[in-house]
């Protein structure tokens, strides 16, 4: 989860440098997606809105479409969805890409998708209750749905150094787990599965490791800056197979995300998950 996102998600398309946390946020979430897409043979998939708080938007439901899933993506920013299908073309992902105006109303037939799904995304949706009826409406399977970890120190340090843009339609409200388990409770839903996740041994702090040790030590001169330009960290050459060991070497910092206690990710893992099953008929 990065708030920072907010003013400067257009650069990475042009700089994909998503940096270490992001990229390894991307591997981890694939394999939430291959394990839900193998327990319940799904086939389709929605993902909206597709633009959460990651590095690159778009690229979320992409190891879906290498691995046979018919996938479509929707966001409200018709920039932001061009930006997003140049980066696919580029990969040759198979996706269908659109542009709507708002989440309240989906162009999409009545139960067209085996799972509709969303990461760290919710809080752009004009309203939460409106939205999650029509993940309702579109859903035959499974909806999942990743939201920031607010007990996190992360998330907590992130919402305090962060101004919201004005005008933006944002509601930290929406992401509440209990009030989304609620609503879809309601509606017939039944969490089978949640979990935190994505929890490698550094903060959720949004930055570079060394712009943080300068906020947090101003009078350190020797933190301000690296000592050598990093090295570009993207998912984009791995998609590409020109990178085959990078999700060996994320895997690398998952020793916390595999043995941590609940009660420490509690407090330091960067997102939680919910698995809805759908109403029995």
């Amino acid at each position: 989860m990065a708030l920072p996102i907010l003013y400067n998600w257009k650069g990475f398309f042009t700089n994909p440098h998503e940096g270490l946390g992001s990229s390894y946020e991307r591997i981890i979430l694939n394999n939430l997606l291959m394990r839900v897409k193998a327990e319940y043979d799904v086939q389709t998939v929605l993902e909206t809105p597709i633009f959460g708080f990651t590095g690159i938007s778009g690229l979320n439901s992409v190891a879906l479409a290498r691995a046979g899933c018919r996938v479509t993506l929707m966001d409200h920013d018709r920039e932001r969805v061009g930006l997003i299908g140049h980066c696919l073309d580029d990969l040759k992902a198979e996706v269908t890409l659109l542009c709507g105006e708002n989440y309240v109303h989906l162009p999409f037939v009545d139960k067209g998708f085996d799972l509709s799904w969303n990461f760290s995304a919710l809080w752009f949706v004009e309203d939460l209750e409106t939205h999650l009826k029509e993940l309702d409406r579109l859903t035959s399977k499974v909806i999942l749905l990743c939201v920031p970890n607010q007990a996190g120190i992360g998330f907590r340090w992130q919402k305090a150094h962060t101004e919201i843009p004005p005008g933006l339609t944002f509601h930290p409200e929406f992401i509440n787990p209990c009030s989304i388990h609620r609503i879809l409770k309601k509606l017939g839903w039944l969490l089978v599965d949640s979990d935190f996740i994505d929890c490698p041994p550094w903060p959720d702090i949004g930055m570079s490791k060394e712009n943080f040790l300068s906020r947090c030590f101003p009078w350190q001169k020797s933190v301000r800056k690296p000592k050598k330009p990093a090295k570009s960290v993207t998912i984009l050459d791995y998609y590409r197979g020109r990178d085959p060991g990078f999700a060996d070497r994320m895997l690398r910092y998952s020793f916390l995300e595999k043995h941590a206690p609940r009660v420490f990710k509690i407090h330091w893992a960067h997102h939680y998950w919910m698995l809805f099953s759908a109403p029995v008929a």
